[in-house]
């Protein structure tokens, strides 16, 4: 009995310090996790970057900072630039060189895997490789999703089984099957077809069940016949003449989209002038759209997207010049939208965000709280994992925009607006 008991407390003792051991180690990663995530001195910050960026994606713990990058000089690359974050500073550590255009990027939900659109190519990247975690080219493999495309956008299923790509040249937007790209090497076989939309299609939001996909087209299909409505952008609005109908919401059923993409658009729904950006509130009742060319947030009632289109739009709320990005932040109380001034011949007037009042959108003007700062051409919002930080990248500028949402400095609305 003396000696079982006697092993039997060896193994106690030894299941005791590997739980021990378990615990300090979750300790550790919670508390490297913390430092990662720990809010930056001010409120609003600008970080420095060796390029123009466009679209900024966060690692699952909030430490590695993913950042495309166009060339601003002839020292600098088109590029993916990997940022540091820990204890409250973000540095750069290094770009790896991604021709030609590198723009939209998403990670899979497995966190092993960045996707980039890059104009003519959708690039994959190893994420273990760029945070040095292991060995080799960066760079996987790509994929041409066809002729001259103008791939700009992309995002995952949350199953990481299909990958949609936005095809601004193409007046489409792309189905590819993940699972079989990442088995065979990124072959053009894993292309599962097209998804017709109108012009220059860019937004790719999940509905939060997975079940839709709400793309924008700037301009909407012909076969819509939509009545003529907008002017040219950046043409003088005294003089121009409307040219264009309204742009369009077009609602896809991701099940079908998985084998029959051509038909797998399920509605339209006209969305102001140009719309560019789609984010969705937590509960995915409501999708905000930025009307770049109408100089506007648009709120819309998803339920009615399929039965009522005419009369989704629920708000319309006036913001700066020529909106682009747009984040639904707070639990989906506020929404965040950057005022662009893109087609301003004046470029070097630092510009703003506005920070509306989710509940009030139906008020108009109304609904805006206030203004924050921005760098030139504010143009595509980021998050971290946590949910306390937004980032936007002032592309003009060449400045990752960092902003403590629960720390926001609100100050009034812009004069511009």
């Amino acid at each position: 009995m003396k000696r079982r008991t006697g092993k039997t407390a060896l193994r106690l003792a030894g299941a005791l310090a590997l739980a021990l051991l378990c615990a300090a180690a979750a300790d550790a990663r919670q508390g490297g996790a913390a430092q990662c995530n720990a809010p930056m001195r001010e409120p609003v910050s600008f970080v420095p970057l060796p390029g123009h960026p466009f679209s900024t994606v966060s690692s699952p713990d909030g430490c590695w900072l993913f950042v495309t990058v166009n060339s601003s000089n002839p020292r600098s690359f088109n590029g993916v630039a990997l940022l540091r974050r820990r204890g409250g500073e973000i540095t750069v550590e290094k770009v790896f060189p991604v021709e030609a255009e590198p723009t939209g990027m998403t990670l899979t939900h497995d966190g092993k895997l960045l996707v980039i659109a890059d104009g003519d190519y959708v690039v994959f990247m190893d994420v273990a490789r760029m945070t040095g975690g292991t060995k080799g080219d960066p760079i996987l493999g790509y994929i041409k999703d066809g002729n001259s495309p103008g791939s700009v956008y992309v995002n995952t299923t949350a199953d990481d089984k299909l990958l949609f790509v936005s095809d601004e040249n193409a007046e489409a937007v792309s189905v590819i099957n993940l699972q079989k790209a990442r088995a065979e090497g990124f072959k053009e076989s894993a292309i599962v077809g097209k998804i017709p939309t109108g012009d220059a299609p860019i937004a790719l939001t999940f509905s939060p069940d997975g079940r839709w996909l709400y793309t924008t087209s700037q301009i909407a299909p012909e076969s819509l016949k939509w009545p003529i409505e907008c002017k040219p952008e950046g043409a003088d609005p005294a003089k121009a003449q409307p040219r264009y109908p309204q742009g369009a919401i077009l609602v896809v059923d991701v099940a079908k989209a998985a084998t029959d993409p051509a038909n797998s658009v399920v509605a339209s729904v006209q969305a102001g002038c140009s719309p560019v950006r789609l984010a969705i509130s937590p509960d995915g009742s409501r999708a905000y759209v930025t009307a770049r060319n109408s100089n506007a947030l648009l709120a819309f009632d998803t339920a009615r997207f399929q039965t009522d289109a005419a009369g989704a739009r629920v708000g319309t709320v006036p913001v700066g010049s020529s909106p682009v990005g747009v984040a639904v932040v707070n639990e989906g109380r506020q929404v965040v939208v950057s005022n662009s001034n893109r087609f301003a011949r004046d470029q070097t007037v630092r510009q703003t965000l506005n920070v509306i009042d989710a509940a009030r959108v139906g008020e108009g003007a109304a609904a805006v709280e206030g203004s924050l700062p921005a760098g030139l051409f504010p143009r595509e919002f980021g998050h971290a994992p946590d949910g306390q930080t937004l980032f936007i990248s002032n592309y003009i500028s060449s400045e990752l925009e960092v902003i403590d949402l629960k720390r926001m400095p609100v100050g009034a609305p812009a004069k511009n607006q």
